[in-house]
This record gives C-alpha cells, structure tokens and sequence, in this order.
C-alpha cells in the first residue's frame, strides 16, 4: 500500500525538501543496489536458462537452481533425525543431513499467530544440503537416509558433537557437527573419496514477513577486501561467482542463516530461483571445515562468536554512519538499561552536535521572512525587468545577511545523519521485545494504540506552526498544512522505536525553534524601544 504512494511522495520531496521525508522516502524504497567488485574476485555471467525452479514438499529442484543435472529422488521426503536442545532453541537434523528446522524459544520471538519463529523455511534449500555433481551418485545419495551416533543432546552449558554418516556403494560421507549454546556451529565433512560436490548455505529465514517494515531481505557475500554484495529477493540475475570470501548469509529483517570461515580460494556461487530470489552455495573438497550460525542479528552475540560475523548486519549505504551510531546507543544501553531512554539520549545527543546547523537554518529562514515584505515592493518596482529585479533581490539579501539557500543546506547536510539513525533502528533486533514505558512494551513493533505516531504528528503540526514561511504558491501551502497527517499515516505502521525518535527529535526542534523566535522577537522589540527613545 506504501508502495503505491511513491508519485505523491515524490511531490512532497519536492515541496518540502525535508529531512523528515527524506527518511521516509529511504523506509518505503530503501537502497539496495549491490555493491560489485570490479576486480577479479567478483565474475557475473547472465544465463536466461538457470533458476528456474520447482518447489515440492521437502526441498526446491536444486538442478535448475545449480544449473547442474541432478537426481529427481531429492525430492525424496526425511524424516528427523538429531534434535539438539538448548534454553533459547530446539535444532533438528533430518535423515538428509541438513538442518530442517530451528525453533527460537525466546518470548520476543514469534509469528504473527503467537507461536515461536521457525527460522528454516519448509520449502527450498536447507543448511548443509549436499549436492554431488555426478549425477548418480547424487541419485543415491538423495535416497540413502544418514545415520547419528546420537539421537537427542543438549547444548546449555558446554558444547556437543554430532557425527552423521551415509554409506554409498562407493562412497562414505561424514559430517562431524558441533553445537553452541550461542547459536553457532562447526563443520567437518569428510569423504571417503574425493568427489566433487556442493554445499548449500539455505534460504533465508522467514519470520513475520508481513512484518518487514520495508526492510531488505535476501542474500549477503561479504569479501576480504570489505566489499559487501546484496542480492536482493526478486534481484537475482543469472550466476555470481565470488572469491576471497569472509561470509555469507541468507538474512531477514532480524535473523539470518549465516557460513563462515571458509578458505579464501573457495568459490561462491548465487543462483537465481523462479522468483528471482537468490539461492547461495559452494564447491566442497574431500577434506572440508568451516563454521556457521543460524539465529537473530545480534550485535554483541556474533562478535562474541567473531567480530566478521557484525558485518552481516545490513545497515544498506549509509553503513558508515550506522555503525558507529549504533556503537554509540549500544554504550547509551549499557548505561540507562532501556533501550528507550537510550534513543532519546541518542536523540539529544545528535541534536547537540547538529546545532549549529539546524540554528543556522532556522535563522537564515527567520531573516528570509522578514525580508518577504521588501522582496514583494522590489518585484512591483521592477515589474518588467527580470535583471534589475534579481540584482536588487541579491542586494538586499546580502546587505541583511540573507541567504536564500540557507534554510535548506543545512537541512540537506544532515540527510546522511538521519538515513543513517532510521536504518539503526529498523534493523536493531536488540530493539526487539524492549519495553520502554507504559503501553509501549515492544520497541520494535507499531504502536498497537497509536498514541505514538499521533503525538509525532501533533509535535509535527505545532513545529510546522512555529516555523516562519513565505509560501508564493497557494498549492504548496495547502500541501505543507497536511504533511503532518500524510506523515502520522506513515507511522503508523512503524516501529515504536522509530516514531520515538522522531518524536522526540520534533520536540527538539521546537525547543529550539522557539529560542530562535524569541531572539527576533526580542531583536524587534529592542530596535522599536530604541526609535522611540529617538
């Protein structure tokens, strides 16, 4: 529905030149063109006739996906096979191999039907699912059930290993598994006999996609030389080979399916499915080790697993800036305990360093009020007489300090401070079940009572009050007279997170839209006190 509202943003972008809506624009169309190499460690073939996909029961055609001929009896049902228990999750290993389910236990977790978030989806893909590229053996490798040295274990307080086994007619294929209680896990697989094989990362995680908030989700490649590659649901083109890999990840809004640790000269590749969503795996050797993670987007869980795993959190191109204002409100957390409070010190924070500009602006849109009067007697004078006119406009703006610009650089400037702050907390997971006060029990989701975006709204209509204009066009300020209903409509729907930051960040700007009132007010009335002492 937002989607469909893109020619009247559009409009709004170019009446208000607004920081606000700049940041709404970036929630409904964020940017997610992938960053390419233009070296040799990214190579892109197009090909019409790979990724074409078919989906059963238990798992997708891998052979279009792979473009790689491969056995019908993949789609062969399984049955579970290991079940590995912790205190915040239950991960199932069926008779396949692969990873077939993680069921995340926490309260904060769970689907728009109240029950607990299931990570793997049913169909497509999953984690660990190994594809042999001769295509018989694949045949049987996807009939032939592997066995476990164990049935059930329990990971809370020190990590277990699993080993599953397949016995081929000619080949013997073991993989030795290894859980944490943080959600991480190594990998060895071992054959029996070299053959060439692939291994699949799976598909994303598909949690509350209702629920998305306009976030992207798809495929993440992230490369040794700090080259992060996003390839979009419905964005996959042909194949994509990469190289000098660090991760890879099949991600959501909050959770991701994440593989690490992978030698530098291994190949990566991304398919395309029959929806153009991306579909990630690589080529295995006889001897094979790596790590992966299934679970939320937690920043200091996948440091505390490995610093690389942060990178596979998706901040789109204002990551630079995200980054480091998400270090700051974690420090804000960590010192107030609530991630609420922590928004409005971050809040406050920004508006403190950002006050020169703002004062600035506002400033330079007090004087070019005042000035309106003159600008209008100057166009009656030299009606007729476009240059004299435009000399005698740009003398007077100079000779009151005047800028006409700037009311609007100083607005423009801060665009990459906010896109950045709005791509924290939509994607901030740690938001996620955070009670703030009262009513507003998860910051993460909408207001379920609306009072929230109804007070951004209303702190919106008072600022829009306060700010000094001199609209010529009558269009324009009608438009200008509604943004604050078009805007609670958009937040509506937004995290409570959000629509608190931006709540808080209006009544900042009202604070100091009324200081800088005051100063002209009391400027007025002191130059009036002092004609009359004449």
């Amino acid at each position: 529905m937002l989607d469909k509202m893109s020619p009247n943003q559009r409009l709004i972008v170019a009446v208000l030149l607004s920081v606000i809506f700049f940041v709404g624009y970036t929630a409904i169309f964020p940017p997610v063109e992938p960053e390419v190499a233009q070296d040799a460690k990214v190579q892109i073939t197009q090909n019409s006739n790979v990724g074409q996909t078919s989906t059963t029961n238990t798992d997708v055609n891998v052979e279009a996906q792979a473009g790689h001929s491969i056995a019908a009896s993949e789609r062969t049902s399984s049955s579970n096979l290991v079940t590995i228990t912790s205190e915040n999750f239950i991960l199932k290993l069926d008779t396949l191999g692969r990873i077939s389910s993680k069921e995340l236990l926490e309260e904060k977790f769970r689907d728009k039907e109240d029950n607990h978030a299931q990570l793997i989806p049913s169909s497509g893909t999953k984690p660990l699912y190994i594809r042999f590229m001769d295509e018989n053996l694949n045949k049987e490798a996807s009939s032939v059930a592997y066995t476990a040295d164990v049935n059930e274990i329990n990971v809370d307080g020190s990590a277990k290993t699993v080993t599953l086994t397949q016995k081929l007619s000619s080949l013997t294929i073991n993989k030795k598994l290894t859980f944490f209680q943080d959600g991480h896990y190594d990998v060895e697989i071992s054959l029996s006999e070299d053959k060439r094989y692939f291994v699949y990362l799976g598909q994303r995680p598909r949690v509350n996609e209702d629920e998305q908030m306009m976030t992207v989700v798809g495929a993440m490649v992230y490369t040794d030389d700090e080259i992060v590659t996003i390839i979009a649901d419905g964005d996959a083109e042909g194949r994509q080979s990469f190289s000098g890999v660090e991760l890879i990840s099949a991600f959501d809004q909050y959770t991701a399916t994440i593989m690490y640790g992978l030698s530098k000269d291994r190949t990566i590749v991304v398919e395309r499915d029959r929806d153009d969503n991306p579909v990630v795996y690589f080529d295995g050797t006889q001897n094979l080790k790596f790590s992966a993670y299934i679970g939320e987007k937690n920043y200091k869980t996948l440091e505390s697993i490995n610093p690389v795993l942060t990178n596979a959190i998706e901040y789109g191109w204002f990551t630079f800036a995200s980054k480091p204002l998400f270090a700051l409100l974690s420090w804000l957390h960590g010192i107030f305990g609530n991630w609420g409070w922590s928004i409005i010190a971050l809040t406050a924070i920004i508006r403190f360093v950002l006050y020169p500009l703002t004062y600035k602006g506002m400033v330079s849109m007090q004087k070019m009020k005042d000035l309106a009067p003159k600008i209008k007697d100057l166009k009656e004078k030299y009606k007729g007489d476009p240059q004299r006119l435009n000399q005698a406009t740009m003398d007077m703006y100079k000779k009151n300090g005047a800028n006409p610009l700037g009311g609007c650089l100083p607005m423009l400037m801060q665009i990459p401070v906010f896109f950045a702050i709005y791509r924290v907390l939509l994607n901030a997971v740690e938001l996620q079940g955070s009670e703030w006060i009262l009513w507003v029990n998860d910051l993460s989701r909408m207001d379920p009572y609306y009072v929230m975006p109804i007070l951004m709204g209303a702190s919106m209509f008072l600022q829009q009050r306060m700010t000094p204009n001199n609209f010529s066009d009558p269009m324009q300020e009608k438009v200008m007279k509604w943004l604050p209903v078009i805007f609670t409509f958009f937040f509506v729907t937004f995290p409570s997170g959000l629509v608190l930051y931006w709540f808080v960040n209006n009544l900042f700007s009202i604070l100091q839209q009324f200081i800088v009132n005051t100063q002209f007010k009391n400027a007025k009335d002191a130059l009036k006190a002092a004609k009359v002492e004449k």
